[in-house]
């Protein structure tokens, strides 16, 4: 029934919300108030008349979420769950089990518990396959069961898992988390601190600071700041946190909208903490959105090196805008640009293929940060410093989605004893133990070679095509399958340091992995190299 009303009959209602938001309300008003009558119209006949029960709260709910997929991801419908979740993501606290959970058709996974939450005081471990909370099978749930895992502090609920295949009940005590912008930082060596900078919620500039003023106490002169993997947040926190190495009245980010309210400079408000300690930032392809307009200011204002691989590219800045009911809309409102002018947004989501995907920009103008160095918009911010392991391919890409690596971790983790995290060494061993795993999984991805040849063979010409040309096919298409397994190989150093990754979470936790990355990490050992020589990292610069 659902997939039926996402398109067709719904439309209307959406395209109301989106001219309402936008600025031509007042000149199209006749074709809204038409547009609400007839929605209010049909919706009203549909639920009187269509032949079994309809839910209109669901209907509407899922209807909204799939019309606003034909703009860009993050413009998004909120109900009062939704809302919640938000506010909560951008506070850094809630009431829960401290874990991160993935939901399944029939089941959910824990994919990282935290040291010390309550999960991980219960004995749960990643990898586990929560089947039952409660009373409810969680196969039997038909919505999100992880909401069934959250709740006020100091409750309990009764968590049914499997693990190795053996099943198990345990008591979780929920209690307040406190998500940390800043989950790790230390001295890498004499001179030199490292800062991670996970997330940019309502703890992030406080918290970069804190430890900024801490690393410094013990002698720090020169910072490494970790933006990798920090998918944004908050844009007022991205220029507070680019404030503590520029000083009062810098200009940071420009944001430019068809609503003039929209349309504003956004500067530096405060003192800085240190507008001269030598400064690398570390970014790779998932640093987005605040995590970008950090590097790039930085990268534009000249007053630090970006090493590692191009960032995401979400140039786009969304406002939640209050709607009835305790709803929202979160909608994109402007496009950002750095100080030198560039917008870095990588995708159009307003000029699609013809399987209706966003295009991905190929086209590059070039910018000049202050001292004259070139720099380029439209796909993320490319790094002055590149390192090719960093950099995503569609192999690795697969291999974790599909969760192969995180399931090979497990199933090492129950094989394996280790208990120091400077004695652990992935081995050549281990990398084809891996590759065995992979042929006997149910892993399989498809190229774009593969994508392309199987369209051919569909709309084949019969005048054309005959058994011969189609065996040469079917030959390819198997030959590209067995390249597969030789890609593994030529993959191997970025696929691996994934796999090291996850493993390396199992035994020590997320700050186990952080302490490894000191002295493992490739991104930290080229910054901590170009850090101690002065003159190679000024040429960069100048």
């Amino acid at each position: 029934m659902n997939k039926l009303m996402k398109k067709k009959i719904l439309v209307p209602f959406f395209a109301v919300v989106l001219l309402i938001v936008g600025s031509s309300f007042k000149s199209d008003f006749f074709e809204i108030a038409k547009q609400i009558e007839i929605f209010t119209t049909l919706f009203k006949e549909l639920n009187m008349n269509y032949v079994d029960e309809t839910n209109p709260a669901e209907l509407m709910d899922t209807a909204i979420k799939n019309m606003l997929q034909d703009l860009d991801p993050y413009t998004r419908f909120l109900n009062e769950q939704d809302v919640e979740a938000y506010k909560i993501n951008n506070a850094g606290e809630y009431s829960g089990i401290g874990a991160t959970v993935r939901s399944y058709k029939d089941k959910l996974l824990i994919i990282e518990p935290y040291k010390d939450y309550p999960a991980d005081k219960a004995g749960l471990k990643a990898g586990d396959e929560i089947v039952k909370i409660g009373d409810i099978n969680v196969s039997d749930f038909d919505d999100n069961a992880s909401e069934l895992l959250k709740g006020a502090n100091n409750t309990s609920v009764d968590v049914t898992y499997r693990r190795q295949g053996k099943t198990s009940t345990t008591t979780i005590q929920r209690e307040a988390i406190e998500v940390d912008a800043v989950p790790f930082y230390k001295m890498v060596d004499d001179k030199t601190g490292y800062i991670v900078l996970a997330k940019f919620n309502a703890k992030a500039s406080g918290q970069t600071k804190a430890a900024l003023i801490d690393l410094k106490g013990k002698g720090a002169e020169k910072i490494i700041l970790d933006l990798r993997g920090n998918p944004g947040g908050l844009l007022s926190e991205a220029i507070n946190v680019t404030n503590l190495f520029i000083d009062k009245g810098e200009l940071i980010v420009t944001t430019k909208s068809k609503v003039k309210k929209f349309n504003r400079e956004y500067k530096t408000k405060n003192k800085a903490v240190d507008t001269g300690i030598p400064l690398v930032v570390l970014v790779n392809g998932s640093s987005a959105s605040a995590s970008e307009i950090v590097s790039g200011s930085l990268q534009d204002l000249d007053r630090a090196v970006v090493v590692g691989a191009r960032s995401f590219g979400k140039g786009l800045v969304q406002r939640p805008l209050k709607l009835t009911y305790g709803t929202q809309l979160k909608v994109t409102i402007s496009r950002y640009y750095t100080p030198s002018g560039r917008c870095i947004q990588s995708l159009d989501y307003w000029n699609r293929d013809k399987n209706n995907n966003a295009v991905r920009n190929t086209t590059f103008n070039e910018f000049k940060t202050r001292n004259g160095r070139k720099v380029q918009d439209g796909g993320g911010v490319l790094p002055d410093v590149e390192i090719a392991a960093q950099k995503a391919n569609e192999l690795t890409t697969a291999l974790l989605n599909n969760n192969i690596v995180f399931d090979y971790a497990t199933d090492y983790y129950y094989k394996n004893e280790l208990k120091d995290v400077t004695n652990f060494k992935f081995t050549e061993q281990d990398f084809q133990d891996f590759k065995a795993f992979v042929s006997k999984s149910e892993f399989s991805y498809e190229t774009k070679t593969e994508k392309v040849l199987k369209q051919a063979m569909t709309d084949r010409e019969e005048v054309i095509f005959n058994k011969a040309i189609e065996d040469d096919f079917d030959r390819l298409l198997l030959d590209i399958e067995k390249s597969k397994t030789v890609a593994l190989e030529n993959y191997q150093k970025e696929i691996q340091q994934k796999l090291e990754d996850e493993i390396v979470k199992r035994y020590f936790y997320r700050e186990g992995l952080f302490d490894y990355y000191l002295k493992n990490d490739d991104a930290i050992l080229v910054a901590t190299e170009l850090l101690g020589n002065p003159e190679k990292y000024e040429g960069i610069l100048k």
